[in-house]
């Protein structure tokens, strides 16, 4: 990892001084390094013990830091991790094409890694994430939206990543197609999982102790589960609190106290966590097919830690 962190921060300069400054603003700042330890510790599983994976790890990386650019950009976010975001210093221009910036050095890694493989998964996963966040732009502020389109949404935008980050470990290490597939389950239900937890971290007090605002979805208009389940299993008058909050976007003093309280009566953040841990078992069941050891120990524990964040 110290030395996927080396590789991330000699890839990010430029003679451009922005680029350089705003990246270390979001890169530097930390964050849990959650993708680029899957792509390490999936291919240490596999038994390989070359280098390329540290280069691949730090792509993913900076794929991820990309969209996220992106993304405080599209939800106008002022807060990341806890600190103001990049879009909020630097302004939404500057962070776009830093974003932009960030994506053309991970494809620099994928070509420099010179496997046509690895290029496949990681530019289909890029295209994937884009597709998911411009779905869940579609389907916001839409109380019709059905959970299948919900899924689809955290499938592309989070799961997609995960998935492509431990497959990679896979393929750098030349293993069979069936691990590679089980490195893939891995981590796309992991991702969903992760995504599952964070949306119903979102209506949580224990948001603020993560660095974030409790309630930015439900300023934002955005669809999440605990907001379908809520709708779902409301009455008429629930039903038209939530239309008025979320598609006319008329939000008031009391209302977002109001929407976890009906999100308590329908035990929508309850069965949220519940889905999640049910993702969470089925990741595990991708670590099946290898062997036991502190690589598997560790990606087992990712699942662990990716739910308990929930208590």
């Amino acid at each position: 990892m110290e030395a996927c962190n080396r590789e991330i921060l000699a890839r990010m300069q430029s003679p451009v001084e922005l680029i350089p400054q705003l990246a270390a603003h979001l890169i530097a700042a930390g964050g849990k390094r959650l993708r680029p330890l899957l792509t390490l510790a999936a291919a240490r599983l596999c038994g390989y013990r070359g280098e390329r994976h540290v280069r691949l790890a730090a792509c993913v990386e900076f794929i991820h830091t990309a969209t996220l650019l992106h993304d405080d950009v599209v939800d106008e976010s002022e807060l990341r991790r806890g600190q103001a975001s990049a879009n909020a210093i630097f302004g939404n221009k500057a962070s776009v094409l830093v974003g932009d910036f960030l994506f053309a050095r991970a494809f620099e890694l994928m070509v420099a890694d010179g496997s046509l493989e690895v290029l496949r998964i990681l530019c289909s996963a890029s295209a994937t994430i884009a597709e998911g966040e411009v779905l869940q732009l579609v389907i916001q502020n839409d109380t019709s939206s059905t959970e299948a389109q919900y899924l689809e949404v955290i499938e592309g935008k989070t799961a997609a990543l995960f998935a492509a980050a431990t497959r990679v470990g896979a393929v750098v290490a030349d293993r069979p197609q069936a691990e590679a597939e089980a490195l893939d389950s891995y981590g796309h239900n992991l991702g969903i999982a992760f995504q599952l937890v964070d949306d119903a971290l979102d209506y949580s007090a224990k948001q603020e102790q993560l660095g974030k605002t409790v309630g930015d979805d439900f300023r934002e208009g955005k669809i999440t589960l605990p907001v379908l389940l809520a709708f779902a299993r409301g009455d008429e008058a629930e039903k038209a609190f939530w239309r008025r909050v979320i598609e006319e976007r008329e939000q008031g003093e009391g209302d977002l106290a109001e929407a976890l309280r009906l999100m308590q009566k329908h035990r929508a953040l309850e069965d949220t966590i519940a889905r999640a841990r049910d993702y969470g078992d089925r990741a595990l069941a991708g670590l099946a097919p290898f062997a036991e050891g502190p690589e598997k120990a560790a990606l087992a524990g990712i699942v662990e830690f990716c739910i308990a964040r929930a208590r």
